[in-house]
């Protein structure tokens, strides 16, 4: 990255999120989501917040099995801007039950959207949904492994740049779906 201009740090927002396989064979996806500032401010519940002291600082488990069915979920909101920020943690229960699979999000924003949750704890759900793709991934290959004989087309296939259907990525790993020229 080229060297910025002269600037002062004012806000650091982490995201930070780890798969784990648990010995019952189900995975758990845990988020965390820390707001600070570097500088002071006033705020209306907590009086004066101090540099380095969260914002927000919530967290997020889905225990998912290796389908990517949610199975339970727990939910911390550790710190928000206001007393009633976690008054609304018990409604990420309502994600019990769902799939992360296509219609993911908008099963979510259906769900806690708006008044119904909290917009960073809606947010940190986008990437504990590709972590729990990812810890989940070796698994489901292993299980399928000479089950499918790849009759379907994969879901990764026009998913990004890489696995966009003429690509060689796809004309390597699934040259079935591949649509690029031949060569």
């Amino acid at each position: 990255m080229p060297k910025a201009a002269p600037r002062a740090l004012l806000h650091t927002r982490q995201v930070e999120v780890h798969g784990y396989k648990r010995h019952d064979g189900s995975y758990d996806i845990e988020g965390t989501l820390i707001d600070v500032k570097s500088t002071p401010f006033e705020n209306m519940d907590r009086g004066r917040v101090k540099p380095g002291d969260p914002i927000h600082e919530m967290w997020i488990r889905l225990t998912v099995d290796v389908d990517l069915c949610v199975l339970d979920v727990e939910a911390r909101n550790i710190w928000g801007p206001y007393n009633i920020c976690g008054d609304i943690v018990p409604n990420f229960k309502r994600l019990i039950g769902f799939s992360i699979a296509r219609g993911w999000r908008k099963k979510v924003k259906e769900s806690l959207g708006g008044t119904q949750g909290c917009t960073h704890m809606v947010e940190l759900l986008g990437p504990i949904a590709t972590t729990a793709f990812q810890t989940t991934y070796p698994d489901r290959v292993k299980r399928d492994k000479g089950l499918k004989l790849q009759e379907e087309r994969p879901a990764l296939i026009n998913s990004c740049h890489a696995y966009a259907s003429d690509s060689v990525v796809v004309k390597q790993r699934h040259p079935k779906f591949y649509t690029g020229p031949d060569g």
